[in-house]
């Protein structure tokens, strides 16, 4: 069978983690979503980013948005919204079949506005209306303010994933802002079946960053193979240990009251599972983290790598003893994980930022040749 296939049998969800013109127009997208299983997709201002910079594919519909009077906000606006729906239509079979548990297609509010709660409530409900597809996601960063964000936007029945989280306490925040939100619509008398959400940690990154640390470390010390021993190993295990809290708070009396009324959990969403380290498997982040109530987003190439040799496997709820071990290791050496998850979603809101401005460069650049 397709390892990406069997992923679905052990409850994981696979997610396409990008979307361009080119993949609709193609039949690409269809493709993914009937042969292996995808069903879902992520965007977000880095892959617009990339999509319309590369190629002509969107050059004719900037062509007649200029013609139109459009200005670059509209230009973005309109392309990016297109995509989405676009993506949202070859998914809905799969959203229809499964009652809406799955088969989303995510769109994030501007980068911009992640230290604005009020601006990302507009933003959010902007993107909702304008696409306005039942299978929409929006995405909203986890930053401090946009947690009363998300827990208005769902107790509105705004469907959210929310994004750039990277450790324990982002996590627990943004399921008490879901059960929270869910609770406000049952106080109100509304029902919660119909709302949806994913969290979206992000993995590879933390890796990224926690081995930089560690190889100072080992410089300074003289503990270098214990501080060694630890590369490569505390985004695996930090994921572990949010699936345990999922579990429990997922799993417990609270949710349960709201379970009995229809409301779905809030899956964990494994994002960033691309493997930066060429000295780590290439499949690394999908063969740890497999089990019930997740998804994992994936870009193209590690699609294919799991297509091609992955290993499917119920792992994500193994080796927590190990995971345990770990952080108190990285404790012992001196590397808080709380600094590190704010270190890193200060750079994500950062990086998002920098690929809005330069996608709204893009579009400039493309009004000047086509608009000419």
């Amino acid at each position: 069978m397709d390892p990406l296939l069997e992923l679905k049998r052990l409850g994981q969800s696979v997610w396409l983690d990008n979307i361009s013109r080119g993949l609709l127009n193609s039949g690409e997208l269809k493709r993914l979503v009937e042969q292996d299983g995808i069903s879902g997709v992520t965007s977000n201002p880095t892959i617009f980013e990339k999509a319309i910079s590369h190629g002509t594919d969107y050059d004719g519909a900037i062509r007649e948005l200029i013609r139109h009077g459009a200005s670059d906000s509209d230009i973005y606006a309109a392309l990016t919204v297109a995509d989405i729906q676009a993506a949202t239509d070859v998914l809905r079979p799969v959203f229809d079949a499964t009652h809406g548990d799955d088969g989303y297609v995510s769109i994030e509010v501007s980068p911009k506005l992640a230290h604005d709660t009020a601006g990302t409530l507009a933003d959010a409900r902007r993107l909702h209306a304008a696409v306005n597809r039942p299978n929409l996601f929006v995405k909203v960063p986890a930053t401090r303010e946009g947690i009363p964000a998300i827990q208005q936007l769902l107790c509105e029945g705004i469907n959210i994933n929310i994004t750039l989280m990277f450790s324990m306490e982002h996590y627990e925040a943004v399921a008490g802002a879901y059960v929270a939100a869910l609770e406000d619509r049952v106080r109100q008398g509304l029902p919660v079946r119909n709302v949806a959400s994913v969290a979206s940690f992000f993995v590879s990154r933390v890796d990224t960053l926690v081995d930089k640390l560690l190889e100072g470390k080992m410089r300074q010390g003289p503990e270098a193979a214990k501080v060694a021993a630890l590369r490569g190993k505390i985004a695996v295990a930090n994921s572990k240990l949010v699936y345990q809290r999922f579990k429990e708070i997922f799993g417990g009396e609270r949710f349960q009251v709201l379970a009995a009324q229809g409301a779905r959990v809030q899956r964990v969403l494994w994002a960033s599972t691309s493997t930066k380290n060429p000295a780590y498997s290439d499949v690394l982040y999908v063969e740890t983290l497999i089990g019930p109530d997740t998804v994992n987003t994936m870009p193209d190439e590690t699609i294919v790598a799991f297509r091609d040799h992955g290993k499917a496997a119920a792992t994500v709820a193994e080796g927590l003893e190990e995971a345990r071990a770990a952080f108190q290791a990285l404790a012992e050496v001196g590397i808080d994980m709380r600094a590190v998850g704010e270190q890193l979603s200060v750079e994500g809101v950062d990086k998002f930022a920098q690929s809005f401005d330069k996608l709204f460069g893009v579009i400039a650049d493309k009004r000047h040749k086509l608009g000419s």
